[in-house]
C-alpha cells in the first residue's frame, strides 16, 4: 500500500500479554486481585501507546489535532486519547501508472498514450500537511500534463521522440509537486496506440514511398547505363572493327549461357561482316 492508517502494533499486542501473565502471576502469589488489575491497564496502556514504522516509513503525531513533528522509522510511543498519528507515509521510489485515452494530437489525430511515472516523497510534513491525498493528486497531475502535452506534439514526434515527451513531463510535474515535498524522478512513455485504420493508411503510404524511390533509382539507372551507351557510340562510330567485334562477343555470350540457337537476319550478318567469316568456319569444318 502506498499509505496505511494508525494500526496496532505486534509489539504493542506483546506487552499487553506479557502485563497480563504477569498481573496474574501477582494475583495467584498475593492472592489480591489488584495486580491482575495494575498488569491489564499497564497492559492496554501499552497496548495504544506502542507504534512501530517500518524502516521506508514516517507518520506525523497530532496531539489534539495539533501537528507535534514526524515519528519514525522504529519503534516510538504516543499517548492514547491525546495522540493520533497521520497516515504512514512511505519513502521509496514509487510508480504510478498514467493513461491517456483518445487524446488529440496537434494534427489532430486521436491516440491513446500509457505513461508510468517515478516519484517519490522527499519531505513527509510538506506531503502530510499541505495534500489532502498526495497519491491522488500526482495521478490526476500527470494526467492533466499528459493530455496537454500531447496536445503539443504531432503524432511523428511522439512516435519518435518519447524520451523527449518523456523530460517534459518530468519537469512540468517536478515544477508542480515540489511545493508537496514530492519529486518526480522520471517519466516514460510506454506505448502510443493510434487507430487501426490510420495505422493501415500509414503502412500504405510507408509502401508507395517505398515503392516511389525504388523508382527513382531504376530511372537514375537508366540515365547512367544511356550515357554510357553514347560514350561507347562515340568509340565504334570511328572503328567499325571494335563494333564488329562487340556484336561477335553478344552473340557468343548468348549461345554460352542461354544454350539454344540464335537467328540472325542476313542484314544483320552482312552489316557486321560476319558472312566472310561464317564461310571460312564452314570450309573449315567441310575440310
Amino acid at each position: 500500500m502506498h499509505a496505511k492508517l494508525q494500526q496496532v502494533s505486534s509489539v504493542g499486542a506483546t506487552v499487553f500479554v506479557a502485563c497480563v501473565i504477569v498481573g496474574g502471576i501477582g494475583t495467584a502469589l498475593w492472592e489480591r486481585p489488584w495486580p491482575a488489575i495494575a498488569g491489564g491497564l499497564v497492559g492496554l496502556y501499552f497496548f495504544f501507546a506502542i507504534k512501530v514504522a517500518p524502516q521506508w516509513e514516517k507518520v506525523a503525531l497530532l496531539r489534539f489535532g495539533k501537528y507535534v513533528g514526524l515519528r519514525g522509522p522504529g519503534i516510538f510511543t504516543i499517548v492514547p486519547i491525546m495522540d493520533t498519528l497521520s497516515l504512514y507515509v512511505d519513502q521509496r521510489v514509487r510508480v504510478t501508472k498514467v493513461t491517456a485515452e483518445t487524446a488529440l494530437t496537434r494534427d489532430t489525430v486521436p491516440v491513446n498514450v500509457d505513461a508510468i511515472v517515478f516519484w517519490v516523497v522527499w519531505n513527509v510534513e510538506k506531503s502530510i500537511l499541505e495534500v489532502e491525498n498526495f497519491i491522488d493528486a500526482i495521478t490526476m497531475s500527470a494526467q492533466t500534463a499528459l493530455r496537454e502535452s500531447i496536445g503539443r506534439h504531432e503524432l511523428a514526434q511522439m512516435i519518435t521522440e518519447r524520451e523527449s515527451l518523456g523530460h517534459e513531463l518530468q519537469r512540468i510535474l517536478d515544477e508542480k509537486t515540489n511545493p508537496w515535498g514530492i519529486t518526480v524522478q522520471s517519466v516514460e512513455i510506454r506505448d502510443v496506440h493510434i487507430p487501426q485504420a490510420l495505422e493501415d493508411a500509414m503502412s500504405r503510404q510507408a509502401q508507395a514511398e517505398r515503392e516511389r524511390q525504388a523508382r527513382i533509382i531504376l530511372g537514375q539507372a537508366e540515365t547512367e547505363i544511356a550515357a554510357k551507351f553514347e560514350q561507347a557510340s562515340k568509340v565504334y562510330v570511328d572503328n567499325p572493327v571494335a563494333l564488329h567485334l562487340r556484336a561477335m562477343n553478344m552473340l557468343y555470350e548468348a549461345i554460352k549461357e542461354r544454350g539454344s540457337m540464335v537467328i540472325v537476319p542476313s542484314s544483320v550478318v552482312e552489316t557486321m561482316g560476319l558472312g566472310g567469316t561464317m564461310g571460312i568456319a564452314a570450309l573449315g569444318k567441310g575440310q
